[in-house]
Parts: structure tokens; sequence; C-alpha cells
């Protein structure tokens, strides 16, 4: 029988659940550049959401292959959060210097930062990153904090994000039972799921153009929103590992009703 959290867990669920549930990326951007994120979005060119999204995945699918394997697997180091965002605002400064044009160079380049750190943060909460599983979480945390267009108001949620991402590769509707290797052999499963997080993901992406389309960010506005861009999947990834973390000292059934009665407190 799944046991009850202690108190000192419990808050950290609490913390967890604050960084899963807060106010989405447009929000944020929106606070950073003074503007409502629409004047950037109709800014943008004509047909400009096909290229993000096929720009999306590519970016997915290289970090998903590079970011892991550049870390050490020591479940507990520290995760360098201040580094990896020194690089995403580089990168981001990069982007926002050559605007538009270079987003299919800037975005698989903080992608696999971004990718590279969030696997840090899942490694200092007790991951292992030769676990194929762990892989998977991390791809996972790019589908977080963010709506596809297909979503309503009760699938944006963290669970039901995760049930919707299990989904999509075939696996149970239990969304914590899946094994998804992060391999050759598992070419068709991966597939399926960076498609479904690119989904999600290639919205924040648009969300980050639009917010560096507003005249006058340049180079250093492309910097602070690649900062934010990163902070915010940190966040993600800090509050998805915390839970992975308690699930597996609790159990899966324990910790989800704690989180949602948080919700309802």
């Amino acid at each position: 029988m799944d046991a009850p959290l202690s108190a000192a867990d419990l808050a950290d669920l609490r913390v967890a659940r604050r960084l899963l549930e807060n106010p989405g990326l447009a929000a944020r951007m929106t606070s950073l550049v003074g503007a409502p994120i629409e004047k950037g979005l109709d800014m943008l060119p004509v047909g400009w959401q096909a290229r993000v999204a096929g720009i999306t995945r590519h970016a997915l699918s290289k970090a998903a292959d590079a970011a892991i394997f550049t870390l050490g697997d020591a479940p507990g180091a520290g995760s360098a959060d201040r580094w990896h965002k020194w690089g995403a605002a580089l990168s981001g400064g990069v982007g926002g210097f050559f605007g538009l044009a270079g987003l299919a160079v800037e975005l698989p380049v903080s992608t696999t930062l971004m990718m590279r750190s969030i696997a840090a943060i899942a490694r200092s909460e007790g991951e292992s990153l030769r676990d194929p599983d762990t892989g998977r979480a991390c791809l996972e945390v790019f589908a977080l904090g963010g709506k596809a267009e297909t979503d309503n108001a009760a699938e944006s949620g963290y669970y039901a994000v995760r049930v919707a991402l299990a989904q999509a590769v075939g696996q149970a509707v239990d969304y914590l039972g899946a094994k998804v290797a992060v391999d050759k052999a598992s070419t068709p499963a991966m597939a399926r799921l960076i498609a479904a997080i690119a989904d999600r993901f290639g919205i924040q992406v648009t969300e980050k153009i639009a917010a560096q389309a507003v005249p006058a960010l340049g180079a250093a506005g492309g910097a602070l929103v690649n900062t934010l861009f990163i902070n915010h999947f940190q966040d993600m990834a800090r509050g998805h590992f915390t839970v992975r973390r308690l699930e597996r000292q609790y159990g899966t059934e324990a910790v989800r009703a704690a989180y949602l009665a948080l919700g309802n407190a």
C-alpha cells in the first residue's frame, strides 16, 4: 500500500506543483518585452508556423541523440543551472542578431543546451542517465508548461500531458508504466514521441520567436528571451523530476493523489 508523504516531501511536492502549473511561457514573455505576444505573432511571415514545426522536430531529434551523452552518470550530482543559462543566452544573442533567419541554426543549439540542463537536473534528483526511461522523461519536459492546439482546459495539466504523451507512443494509459528506449531499436516509438512533444514545444518556440520579433530587441533581447526560455524549462524539469523522485519513494498513486489534493486545496 502506498505510504503517505512526509511533511518535508509534501513541501517538495508543493514546490514542484507550483513550478509545473505556473503561468505559461507567453505570460513570461509578455512581461519581459512589455507588449502582448500577439503583436510579435502578427509580425511573423505567412507560413512561418509550418517552418517552425519542421525546425522544432529536427532540434528535438538532435538534442535527444546528443545532449545526455555529454554528462556522466552520477545520480545526485549538481545540475549547473547557471552555466546552462549562460550558454542559452549566448546562442539567443546570436539568434537575435540574425533575426528569424537564424532560427534554424540557433534553435538546435539552444535545444541541445536545454536538453543537457534538463538531464543534469534529472541526475540531481537521483535519475540514472543510463536508464532509457530517463531519456524519455527528459524529452517530456519540452511538452510541459505549454498547450497543444488541440488541448482544452482539462488537458493542459501536468498529469494530463504525461498521459497524452504515453498514448501518443502507443503505450498503456498508465503513463508511468511506459519504458521507451532512447536508442535505435525504438526509432518508431521515439518518432511518435518526438512528434507529440514537438506539437507542444513548437507553440512555445513560436512564442519565443514572437517575443524576439518585437522591434528594438535585437541581440541583447535575444539573449534575454533565451535566458527566460531555458529558465522556463529548467523549472519544468525541476518540478517533473521532483515528482518522479517522490513516485519512486512513495508509489505513483500516493504522489498523484497528493498532487491533485494540493490543487483542490
